[in-house]
């Protein structure tokens, strides 16, 4: 039976290492933006020694190339992009401290072990509800990368962003174990 569960930025083991897949999670503070592109420029610091756009110690990249933000509001339309395509550079981002992302779609068996070694986390974002999710966003500000659009990184000030876990640091996989679970 999957819990509802309230969490704040910035993760840490302590917050992770409870969260089984299905559970439910509401989660408040600090979140990044991050697609490919900027996944790829984040690597190529860290390869060259330079310092990131932001400290990776506890953080939370979500998957998202947000709409522009409609008069009175800190963002457009904000659903979750499918998360394979960070697959390549997620390991690296987890092992130097990224604790959860947020997408939609499986991921690389490769992304699950660096989960597990490392006490991460994937959280779920219902695709379609974009709208509904940038209620849940208070501010946003391009950090990094301005040039690459909707794609620039960007911090987030969420409140109660509904979320669902799907890797947890135990090797859970919803997509796999849910769809065992209804195959009979």
């Amino acid at each position: 039976m999957s819990r509802e569960i309230t969490l704040q930025t910035p993760l840490s083991d302590s917050d992770t290492t409870p969260l089984r897949i299905g559970d439910r999670v509401l989660l408040s503070g600090i979140v990044y933006t991050a697609r490919d592109a900027a996944h790829k420029r984040l690597v190529d610091l860290m390869d060259s020694g330079k310092p990131l756009p932001f400290d990776l110690k506890g953080a939370v990249i979500y998957y998202v190339g947000p709409a522009p933000a409609p008069p009175g509001k800190p963002i457009g339309s904000a659903g979750p992009t499918t998360s394979y395509r960070m697959d390549a550079f997620a390991p690296r981002l987890i092992a130097a401290g990224l604790k959860g992302m947020i997408g939609k779609g499986a991921r690389a068996d490769t992304v699950i072990e660096a989960i597990k070694t490392f006490k991460a986390i994937y959280f779920g974002a219902i695709g379609g509800s974009g709208a509904l999710i940038a209620q849940s966003i208070v501010a946003s500000e391009i950090i990094a990368y301005e040039d690459l659009g909707p794609e620039a990184i960007r911090r987030l000030e969420v409140r109660n962003l509904p979320l669902f876990v799907v890797n947890d640091t135990y090797g859970g996989d919803l997509y796999k174990e849910g769809v065992e679970k209804y195959a009979e």
